[in-house]
């Protein structure tokens, strides 16, 4: 049986963003595409953070659009990525095996890992979704094996 790595069930290439994107952007790319994660990287395009869709919530009022809206709510609007970004950056490698990295999630809490090269850039993201996409595959292999 072949050891599976991060690079076999990351997603790439991955949808990043700058410190100063305003939270009003981040919304709409997250509406827009449907992720649940963002990397944030610096002017370089190294990986400097993670934004979640949770992160975002938290960030905005719960008003904006809303009848009872205030100028305050609408402000919320306006932040930059690096006020509600993650920075304790949790990544991987893409030659880390799909193991070590669900178990750095699982002891990490999170939900997922931005992929680097040698450089911190952002090849690819690995998310809890991806991981059990493969272990479903891999338990309907090990199933048709025995099968056969």
């Amino acid at each position: 049986m072949t050891t599976l790595t991060v690079q076999d069930a990351m997603t790439a290439p991955v949808e990043s963003i700058t410190m100063d994107h305003a939270v009003h952007e981040i919304r709409d790319i997250f509406e827009r595409a449907h992720y649940h994660h963002l990397v944030v990287t610096d002017k370089d395009g190294t990986c400097v953070g993670v934004i979640s869709d949770r992160d975002l919530l938290k960030n905005l009022s719960p008003f904006v659009g809303k009848m009872a809206e205030r100028s305050a709510d609408l402000a919320t609007l306006d932040r930059r990525a690096h006020q509600i970004m993650t920075r304790q950056l949790v990544a991987a490698r893409p030659s880390t095996t799909l193991r070590d990295a669900a178990r750095i999630m699982i002891d990490h809490k999170v939900s997922c890992l931005p992929v680097l090269d040698a450089h911190k850039n952002c090849i690819g993201i690995l998310t809890l979704r991806d991981v059990a996409r493969m272990m479903i595959r891999a338990l309907d292999h090990a199933s048709a094996s025995r099968a056969a």
